[in-house]
Order: C-alpha cells, then sequence, then structure tokens
C-alpha cells in the first residue's frame, strides 16, 4: 500500500507548524518534496512529520540548520571530522570546568563524564544501522 501524499498545510498540521515553516526547511534542503501536483504544489511523505520533528529537537540542542541539512543530504558521514569536533567541544568544556567555581565545576565534571560515555556507546553502533 502506498503512503498518501499530502499538501504543505496539511503536512504542517500534522507535524503542528506552520506552512512558512515547511517553506523554510524546504528551501534550506531539510525537507524534499515527494512530487508535485498538475497545479504546481508540493506533496510530501507523511515520513516527513518525523523529520520535522527530528530537525526541531536537533535545534533546541543547539545543532545549527545547516549543518542538519548537511548532515541529512550526506550518504558518507564523515566520522573523522564529527570526532574532531566532539574532540573540540570537550576541550572546550574542560576548559571552562577548570576556570569555574567548585559546584559548577563538578557539575560540568558530571556533563565531561556522560558525553564521554555517550561517544563510547555511539561509536559501537553499526554505521549502516537505520534511524527509527
Amino acid at each position: 500500500m502506498t503512503d498518501v501524499l499530502l499538501k504543505i498545510g496539511e503536512l504542517a498540521a500534522r507535524a503542528q507548524v506552520s506552512p512558512r515553516t515547511v517553506d523554510y526547511y524546504t528551501s534550506l534542503g531539510l525537507l524534499s518534496p515527494a512530487k508535485r501536483t498538475a497545479g504546481n504544489y508540493r506533496l510530501y511523505h507523511p515520513g516527513d512529520i518525523e523529520r520535522i520533528h527530528l530537525v526541531q529537537r536537533l535545534e533546541v540542542q543547539g545543532v545549527p540548520l545547516e549543518e542538519i541539512a548537511v548532515a541529512l543530504r550526506s550518504t558518507h558521514v564523515d566520522l573523522g571530522a564529527i570526532l574532531d569536533r566532539i574532540d573540540e567541544d570537550l576541550r572546550t568544556l574542560q576548559t571552562a570546568a577548570e576556570a569555574a567555581s567548585p559546584e559548577v565545576h563538578g557539575l560540568l565534571a558530571a556533563i565531561a563524564t556522560r558525553v564521554h560515555s555517550l561517544i563510547s556507546v555511539a561509536l559501537q553502533i553499526p554505521p549502516d544501522l537505520p534511524l527509527p
């Protein structure tokens, strides 16, 4: 059975965003219309609702929309570059922890430990594992 494609307004309503947000995400390459109607309406897959929610979650975590778009378009992930960026971010966190008050130092150290743990787990995930 094929998915019923959604017009932009339907997609926006189901994803609980404005049609303008769908337009913006499309212009950045975060979404791609599945096809166009004879009247030139863009049609989207229902799965794009989850993609919108993923983009919003990543954006809340501080990941710029442009980087999200690059990651979503990429078929080849440069793991080395990702690890370099994580390493740089962890060094920044460590520097901040060393300069912070004892209370904040403890909190930042706990965060750094948790991040290291998550990285270790993430590196054990097979690269071809499909995301939910």
